[in-house]
């Protein structure tokens, strides 16, 4: 039988698992900005090879806050944790090791039988994978440890067969030509956020959410897709409109561009900014786009 298993990728803020998780599928899973924390719900992407069949769950950047909207990230790392067969801890090797890499090896310590540690980064200058190596191999002696680089795709190949090596005998849970299994009402959501995110990163970089509201396919096939832009206040809302719209014209124009590569039908998309300065601490909200 092939083998199988779902792996959770964790770690700190902007340690590289989004480039890392779209890096093994070959395609654009996870959106990707210099913000941390831009990923905020629990990603899968497949990877199928002669051997089996890995299915990586990204999850956001666990990060030490008490606020709820932080918490409520917190609570998906862990939840992933308990949920896979393998655990992918993804290191930024450019930055000294802190209170959030203290407390991922307190939670990790339970997981180390099927847990493998990638040190990224090593491509950078600033990289210091050798004091990073010698910090973690003095709290997880058992797990394995590789060097990457999931932007320059160093060590990939070597990475995919150490988690071959612990996964287990089992089905293929999705066919062979699947990458991922993301709803495409929460992909192109994703892809809307990605856009506004990196045209307002100075000004709002957290401020911003995406909410779907409606879509509908039109007679020559196109799907025309409806969604709000959230923002706390009325200034961060001019922000995103922009000069004349400029802005929102600008993020909706490359949001089409990128998921007209995505889909094989044409996305139009109709986009709102609307003001909710209590989105973040909403409960109701923050099920519905955090999950």
């Amino acid at each position: 039988m092939p083998k199988s298993a779902f792996v959770a990728i964790v770690g700190r803020p902007s340690s590289g698992k989004s480039t890392l998780l779209n890096a093994l599928c070959g395609a654009k899973v996870a959106i990707v900005s210099p913000i941390p924390q831009t990923t905020r719900n629990s990603i899968r992407g497949i990877v199928t090879r002669p051997e089996g069949q890995l299915v990586f769950v990204d999850t956001p950047g666990y990060h030490l806050s008490d606020r709820k909207f932080n918490k409520k990230l917190q609570e998906l790392v862990v939840q992933a944790l308990s949920e896979v067969d393998i655990v992918l801890y993804l290191v930024d090797a450019t930055r000294d090791p802190g209170p959030e890499e203290e407390a991922l090896l307190t939670l990790l310590k339970e997981h180390s039988n099927h847990l493998i540690i990638a040190i990224n980064k090593i491509d950078d200058a600033d990289s210091k994978p050798l004091i990073m190596e010698e910090f973690l191999a003095s709290r997880l002696k058992e797990a394995r440890r590789i060097k990457i680089s999931a932007l320059k795709q160093q060590n990939l190949d070597q990475l995919l067969s150490l988690l071959f090596e612990l996964a287990e005998e089992g089905p293929l849970w999705y066919p062979e030509d699947i990458y991922t299994d993301q709803e495409p009402v929460f992909r192109i959501a994703e892809i809307v956020r990605e856009k506004a995110m990196l045209h307002t990163r100075q000004e709002l970089p957290h401020a911003i959410a995406v909410e779907y509201r409606e879509s509908s396919r039109k007679p020559d096939g196109s799907l025309l897709a409806r969604y709000d832009i959230i923002v706390e206040r009325d200034s961060q809302k001019a922000i995103v409109i922009g000069k004349k719209g400029s802005v929102i014209q600008s993020i909706r124009e490359e949001a089409e561009a990128e998921l007209a590569e995505l889909f094989d039908y044409p996305v139009k998309l109709s986009l709102q900014v609307v003001v909710d300065p209590d989105w973040r601490k909403d409960d109701k909200r923050l099920a519905s786009m955090i999950f």
